[in-house]
């Protein structure tokens, strides 16, 4: 549905997307991460339209992103930082939307104006930032979108305004088969939405795969005894007799060297989505890596 291919984008000396390819099949949730300054925002940029790459694509359902308005029109986007138009109020904002998105539904968006309980004749701006936060939403579900991207999107949130917000884009998920991007810091709350994940670092991909196959493929072994052979370790640290490995691998695999190797006592446990990003990008000190563990 969402596809990047390939994409190379410079700004002057500093090239900050390298190659970058990523897929987002029809009606997922993907999630997108990367440490700071990995490119996602350069990456969003593209998806959005915004920047037009230096080589490669960027489509929505195969059509080019950039300068069609067409695709641009079956595409939601909420950023870090929400932009309205100086003193527009949310029913100015609700008519700009009407008209710029074909799908606006005016019946959604009243009912969204029960859930969100927002002042529709006050100017966008005297609002707080949660509040400006949830206008966004209620703007752009209505606009009923193919695809919605977001970045950061509950930053500035309560905890409960976060979980309806995220049941509403999942129902849409699952009564339209919306697809959405998401990027965010949380990794924790990502692990609760998506199916898909896309690790970026250095304005390259560094690992695409669905959630349940990149958590099935890395695994923490903890052993008392000889460390199994012909594992791929990806960490190791130690604490008296009990040693705890990162692997890469299937369970079953690990599970019988493990075995095979006869140690006093071993435990095999699965790995977060935060755990998984430490040590897939391998980017920090021994000592924060052991708080993991």
């Amino acid at each position: 549905m969402l596809e990047m291919q390939n994409v190379n984008k410079s700004f002057g000396a500093v090239q900050a997307l390298k190659d970058l390819s990523l897929r987002v099949p029809k009606g997922a949730v993907y999630g997108l991460v990367g440490p700071n300054g990995a490119g996602k925002s350069t990456a969003i940029r593209h998806i959005t339209g915004i920047y037009r790459p230096d080589s490669g694509s960027v489509t929505i359902g195969g059509a080019p992103v950039y300068e069609n308005p067409e695709a641009k029109g079956r595409l939601g986007y909420i950023p870090d930082e929400v932009f309205y138009f100086p003193m527009a109020t949310l029913g100015d904002m609700a008519a700009f939307y009407q008209g710029m998105y074909p799908k606006f539904d005016r019946e959604l968006y009243t009912k969204l104006t029960e859930v969100f309980q927002l002042p529709e004749g006050k100017p966008i701006r005297r609002m707080s930032k949660g509040m400006q936060k949830q206008a966004a939403f209620q703007l752009v579900l209505a606009a009923r979108p193919e695809v919605l991207i977001l970045d950061e999107p509950v930053d500035g949130l309560d905890p409960i305004m976060r979980r309806q917000i995220m049941s509403l884009v999942l129902g849409e998920v699952a009564q339209r088969e919306m697809t959405v991007l998401i990027s965010s810091h949380n990794l924790r709350e990502l692990e609760d939405l998506c199916d898909h994940v896309g690790i970026m670092d250095h304005g390259r991909m560094l690992l695409e795969r669905s959630l349940a196959d990149m958590q099935g493929n890395t695994h923490k072994l903890q052993i008392v005894g000889d460390v199994p052979e012909g594992l791929e370790i990806l960490h190791r640290s130690q604490s008296g007799r009990l040693q705890t490995l990162i692997l890469r691998g299937q369970a079953w695999e690990i599970s019988m060297a493990a075995a095979a190797a006869k140690p006093a006592y071993y435990d095999l446990l699965p790995l977060s989505l935060e755990e998984i990003f430490i040590y897939e990008l391998g980017g920090v000190s021994d000592a924060v890596k052991n708080i993991l563990l």
